[in-house]
């Protein structure tokens, strides 16, 4: 606690500058939607629950693969949660790890979320799996940040602008009430919880995992940051603090570990932000651990979507 009072006094000291007009401009310019033209490739009974593959599109000559789970037997319409998935170096892998398909169970939180009744939306983030480059998928990810940066945009800004048009998606479904979607993430995913319901605010509730450490900490202890997270002057108006205080009136939970690079700040960054969640509740929890979303911290993640959902 010692060494945590003189970061938070320091972060309530600095007057806050960044709204979320600010937050738009240094996103840079959007893309264009267009028609969603959803089709369903495979239909998979995974008893509980039925496992769409689907296509859609977000821009125009642009497909995006992604599972979408519909439980049985339920009345509707049901919550929905999009559920974001997690880096690992493995730009090969996205959205077939959170549906149980590939990789970690313990990543499998659109399965899990999709047997508790919830709809689940599993796409691949551009530059991951299906969106890929397989024979050279570092330089395509760079490629595709510095394309854009080269014409005043941003690769977040593609990002979140996908997340966009998921829950477009989600909300055109006559299985999905409009007014209850989640959002969940690990890593990758857990950073983009914070942002996703600070860009969109029909997100009621987002939970992120092993995504809290700010910008300047990464900066100054030599913590790469992901492409996608390179916003021109960023630092210059905010940080992930005030990001976080951007995502009121939803509700969040940050969740983390205490030996993990990504999950630093945690508690700063709650202490910061609280004071601007007025309609919305900001909670935190902070496990033993490395970088994991084990049993017991998606338990926790479960048990607020669904107190919130």
């Amino acid at each position: 606690m010692l060494t945590l009072l003189p970061l938070v006094k320091a972060w309530q000291d600095t007057e806050c500058t960044l709204n979320r007009d600010d937050l738009l401009s240094l996103l840079g310019v959007m893309p264009t939607k267009t028609e969603l033209d959803l089709h369903v490739i495979e239909e998979v009974d995974c008893g509980t629950f039925i496992r769409k593959k689907i296509v859609y599109s977000a821009e125009l000559r642009e497909t995006i693969s992604a599972f979408l789970c519909i439980p049985k037997d339920s009345f509707t319409p049901l919550p929905a949660i999009y559920c974001f998935h997690q880096h690992g170096n493995n730009w090969l892998l996205g959205k077939s790890e959170v549906v149980g398909l590939a990789g970690s169970p313990d990543q499998a939180y659109a399965k899990e979320l999709a047997e508790r009744g919830y709809v689940t939306l599993a796409p691949d983030a551009i530059c991951f799996e299906e969106r890929a480059d397989v024979a050279a998928p570092i330089l395509y990810h760079a490629h595709q940040l510095h394309k854009r940066l080269m014409k005043g945009q941003t690769l977040l800004a593609k990002v979140l602008f996908d997340i966009s048009v998921g829950i477009d998606l989600l909300q055109s479904l006559p299985e999905v009430d409009p007014l209850r979607i989640g959002f969940i993430g690990h890593s990758y995913g857990g950073r983009t919880a914070l942002f996703a319901p600070a860009f969109d605010k029909r997100i009621k509730v987002s939970v992120s995992n092993c995504g809290s450490t700010t910008f300047k900490e990464m900066l100054s202890d030599n913590v790469q940051i992901q492409f996608d997270y390179v916003i021109p002057n960023f630092l210059e108006l905010g940080d992930v603090e005030d990001i976080v205080r951007l995502v009121e009136p939803c509700n969040l939970l940050i969740l983390g570990t205490d030996d993990d690079r990504m999950s630093r700040n945690i508690e700063a960054i709650y202490e910061y932000a609280k004071s601007a969640f007025i309609n919305g509740n900001l909670e935190r929890q902070i496990y033993p651990g490395k970088h994991v979303f084990s049993e017991e911290m998606r338990l926790r993640a479960y048990k607020f979507l669904a107190h919130h959902l």
